[in-house]
């Protein structure tokens, strides 16, 4: 040990300070089978030997003959120290020179680890670094059938979910996110985290995301959501009503800015929204519609969100859920359609020639009327609206106490007179008289 001890020194100053190709000379030193004989015999330097192998083992280069010379296995042995220290130490080494190496990760399967793994965090659960040595190392492992088997008799998801729960940022929830997923591909450790609060912990995710405009938070709620579908047992959206409203609440509550909302599409997020609407629009909970309305008309503002969720067909699910007998709904379901139309003249065009949708927006949002007059500009909806008595709401919304609601309604009915000549007489004679009356 003694005569050893100064040539570590030397080499993990080397390591340490970077210098380059350091890791490939200590290679071609030859010192590599001293330094397994020392990890073997368990000297009092076999931590900082372990050190040594962990910092050498970040070149690609070095791993294979660090496997030839036998450092993984007598590494392995180490990971039932009481050091946390030599604990951190070994477990970077071991992850670092099995990485993207299937056979020698499937040698660490069969080795026993993966309990070992398991029993680390249950142990030192506090231990950030040491916890994130294990995480690492159970994602790199968990596409593996044996890794999944083994993890089965070991109660694993009250560790990931406590560790999710504490997780200190977005690249920890996205390695536990990930385990989460790989190990969700064995239907036993999918039910079994169905029955253990997984996704109750992640709802619990989402919702403690929300407010936030970070793209990282983002693609973790868009993960997590995957997640619950999945341990939903396949069923599609959650039965959950309470998972479905934190999720619908997250997407509202992000797309509070243009980057947000497109990247948000991208995820193809929408689709999802409107089958969870159609799911709850007869006798379902008011409280998710909402959300999810919230949600869809935020993904609507940006212009180039509009073409795309008209090129979707958004327009024509959203028609379909205006049989809902709710009032707030019906608000809700309109204003989003108000928003779809802005500035998207086909599409105000289409919903203004409809004369069962008209009938609807007579009875509760002059304000989208106006909107279809003044987002199409064209005759067929000046007369579909005309035809419909919608002048009449116009002149009722123009005496409005909000200006923005008079003004939008003057426009609409200056246009409309515009176009329809037979029309402008009786628009202004019923606005005159109505103004007078006042």
């Amino acid at each position: 040990d003694e005569e050893l001890k100064p040539h570590l020194d030397i080499l993990l100053a080397s390591l340490l300070e970077k210098k380059k190709d350091a890791a490939v000379e200590i290679v071609r030193s030859g010192i590599l089978p001293t330094l397994a004989q020392a990890l073997q015999s368990k000297s009092n330097l076999s931590c900082q030997v372990a050190l040594v192998v962990a910092e050498m083992a970040r070149e690609a280069a070095v791993r294979e003959p660090c496997i030839e010379a036998g450092l993984v296995k007598v590494l392995v042995p180490h990971l039932n120290s009481n050091n946390q220290d030599m604990l951190l130490n070994t477990g970077r080494a071991i992850g670092r020179i099995c990485f993207d190496n299937s056979y020698q990760q499937d040698q660490l399967v069969q080795s026993g680890v993966i309990p070992r793994l398991v029993s680390i965090m249950r142990e030192y659960p506090e231990n950030d670094p040491l916890v994130n040595v294990c995480l690492l190392a159970l994602c790199n492992l968990a596409d593996m059938d044996s890794a999944r088997e083994a993890l089965t008799e070991l109660d694993v998801a009250d560790v990931l979910t406590f560790q999710l729960k504490r997780a200190p940022d977005a690249e920890r929830r996205h390695v536990i996110l990930e385990i989460l997923g790989a190990l969700g591909e064995s239907d036993i450790l999918k039910l079994q985290f169905a029955e253990s609060g997984v996704p109750e912990a992640l709802s619990a995710m989402i919702r403690g995301l929300l407010g936030g405009s970070d793209p990282h938070d983002l693609c973790s709620i868009k993960i997590a959501s995957n997640l619950i579908k999945c341990f939903g047992e396949g069923s599609g959206l959650s039965s959950n009503t309470q998972l479905q409203l934190s999720g619908a609440l997250a997407i509202a509550n992000f797309a509070r800015n243009d980057s947000n909302c497109v990247k948000m599409l991208d995820l193809g997020v929408v689709p999802h929204i409107l089958t969870l609407l159609e799911q709850h629009v007869d006798e379902g909970d008011v409280s998710v519609q909402h959300a999810g309305l919230s949600a869809l008309r935020n993904l609507a503002i940006p212009a180039t969100n509009k073409v795309r969720m008209l090129e979707d067909g958004v327009t024509e699910r959203i028609k379909t859920l205006l049989r809902s007998d709710m009032p707030p709904v019906q608000f809700k379901l309109l204003g989003t359609l108000r928003m779809m139309v802005d500035g998207q003249e086909e599409a105000a065009l289409v919903l203004g020639r409809d004369a069962v949708l008209l009938a609807r927006v007579m009875e509760w949002s002059s304000r989208l009327l106006a909107a279809l007059i003044r987002h199409s500009r064209s005759p067929e909806v000046v007369r579909a609206v005309a035809k419909a008595d919608g002048v009449r709401h116009l002149i009722s919304m123009a005496r409005s106490e909000h200006v923005i609601m008079q003004n939008e309604a003057l426009v609409a009915l200056a246009i409309a007179s515009a176009i329809d000549l037979g029309k402008a007489f009786l628009v202004t004679k019923d606005y005159l008289h109505v103004s007078i009356a006042a």
